[in-house]
This record gives structure tokens, C-alpha cells and sequence, in this order.
């Protein structure tokens, strides 16, 4: 099974499904044309005894070294995705969600534009709820910096369980930091903003877990403060300009606070392309 130098990033918590680590787990090592060198887990508080049992059979079984970093207590996406850049052997990493599954070629592909000096590398993702061989949906991201940088002033550019990046080019910027859903969308503008070598491949090398609440999570006046609060610091910084922010304050607010249903909708018609991750 060829290698290359890079680590593959998987954090995982209690309501993880223990079936969904094994797909996501074997399709990002066993299944990929190019694998990792090795893996880093972390396992982000106490889990289930099924889910302990599967992570303990994956560190027996699996064809790569794995390392896996225990946290005592559940202490959310950014601090468990820290310890596990603390963790890497490597100097590039790949994230990956615990319930998504990865495209044979997906980390091949982006290893090429690692190799060819990108500090940041996206893919496309296809959308699916029950089978992964079944997509409802693809969102496609920008392509190109300065789309990237264009369409980050309203919109997440980055897929997030997708990322395969530099750990120097991350390192710079201070990692990751609390963001309440939305630490990836506020690492990748920070990345921008520093002037890191940015890239999305178009085509769909990950496949994404849609649940039924998924939606529901993505709203609510804890979702609105938190995009309020994302607003201020892009205003903050300078990334847009107050016409853009009272435009994004207008616009993603009222979306966030739209009914479950009617989100959907409008998600998958004319927003598909960047409303962060539904982990807490």
C-alpha cells in the first residue's frame, strides 16, 4: 500500500457511531490510492463502550500506525483538533470527520498541489443521508485564490472535513480557536489573511454524512450570535468592508433563524458552499 509523508487527523466523541469511525476510518487508509504514513485519533472524552471497542480494534488491526490521544473530558472540536496536531509525526495533515467517508483518490490528488507548494488544499464533497453510493447533493467550492478569498467574505471556502494542510502554515496563525460551530471557517480566513498558498480541487473526493437534524442544527439564536460575532471579526480585521458586513449580518442571521425545513432548501438550491460543520 503506498505512503507518503502525512497524518491523518480523526477526532471523534460520544455520539459518534462506532460503524460510521470503522467507514470513515478504512476509507481514508485501507481504501486510499495514496495512504497516510500514520493516523492520529482523539478521542474527545469518555465514549460508549462500542465505540472504545471499535477505535481499540482499529489500533490493533490497522495497516499504519495509529496513535490514540484519550482526552479525560470532552473538550470540543478545536481543543481535540489541537492535541492532535500536538500528536502528528508529520508535517502535513489530512482531517477527516468521523462519519464521512473519503474517494479512493482523494488524498492522491491532494498531495500533487502539496507537493507543488499549496499550504491549503480543498476538495469538492457529495451530500448523502443514508448511502454514501447515493448523493442528494455536491457542494462544489471555489477554485482559484481569488475566488477563494472572494467567496470566504460570506461563506465558509473550504469544506472542512476535507482539509489537507501544512501544520507550519497553521502553527502561524495560532491554530485552532473556539468558534462555536464555525472554527473551520475562521481558520481558513485567518490562513487567507496571512497570505497562505490556498486551493480547492472542484471535483467530490469526500463523501458527507447528512443527518435529519442536521439542519435544525445549523440555527437558532446560538447559531445567529455566533455568526454575528464571526461578522465583527472579519470586520475587525479588515477581511470585508461595512457594506459587506451589515450585508452578511442581515442575510446569515435571518437565515439562521429560519425553520429547519425552509434552510434546507435554500441550502441545497442557492447557499450550497460553505455553512460550517454541525459537530459540537
Amino acid at each position: 500500500m503506498p505512503t507518503a509523508d502525512f497524518s491523518l487527523l480523526l477526532p471523534v466523541y460520544a455520539a459518534d457511531d462506532a460503524a460510521f469511525v470503522r467507514a470513515a476510518f478504512e476509507s481514508s487508509v485501507d481504501g486510499q490510492t495514496l495512504s497516510p504514513a500514520e493516523a492520529v485519533i482523539v478521542q474527545d472524552g469518555p465514549v460508549p463502550d462500542a465505540l472504545a471497542a471499535e477505535l481499540a480494534r482499529i489500533v490493533a488491526e490497522s495497516p499504519i500506525p495509529v496513535q490514540l490521544v484519550r482526552l479525560p473530558e470532552n473538550l470540543g472540536l478545536a481543543e481535540a483538533l489541537n492535541c492532535g496536531l500536538d500528536a502528528v509525526s508529520h508535517p502535513i495533515v489530512a482531517r477527516m470527520d468521523a462519519d464521512d467517508v473519503s474517494v479512493p483518490e482523494r488524498f492522491a490528488r491532494q498531495w500533487e498541489l502539496i507537493e507543488a507548494g499549496f499550504d491549503l488544499v480543498g476538495t469538492g464533497m457529495a451530500e448523502f443521508e443514508s448511502d454514501p453510493d447515493r448523493p442528494a447533493s455536491v457542494r462544489t467550492p471555489p477554485v482559484g485564490a481569488a475566488r477563494i478569498r472572494e467567496h470566504a467574505r460570506t461563506h465558509n471556502p473550504f469544506n472542512h472535513p476535507t482539509m489537507m494542510y501544512r501544520v507550519a502554515a497553521i502553527d502561524r496563525i495560532g491554530r485552532y480557536e473556539p468558534f462555536g460551530k464555525m472554527e473551520d471557517y475562521w481558520l481558513g480566513v485567518r490562513l487567507i489573511d496571512s497570505g497562505a498558498r490556498i486551493e480547492n480541487i472542484a471535483e467530490p473526493l469526500l463523501r458527507y454524512r447528512v443527518g435529519s437534524g442536521s439542519f435544525a442544527r445549523r440555527g437558532g439564536w446560538r447559531e445567529a450570535r455566533t455568526e454575528w460575532k464571526l461578522q465583527r471579526e472579519l470586520l475587525r480585521m479588515g477581511f470585508v468592508t461595512v457594506p459587506q458586513y451589515a450585508r452578511n449580518v442581515v442575510m446569515k442571521g435571518a437565515y439562521r433563524l429560519l425553520p429547519a425545513g425552509v434552510k434546507r432548501v435554500l441550502f441545497r438550491g442557492l447557499i450550497s458552499g460553505g455553512l460550517p460543520g454541525d459537530r459540537s
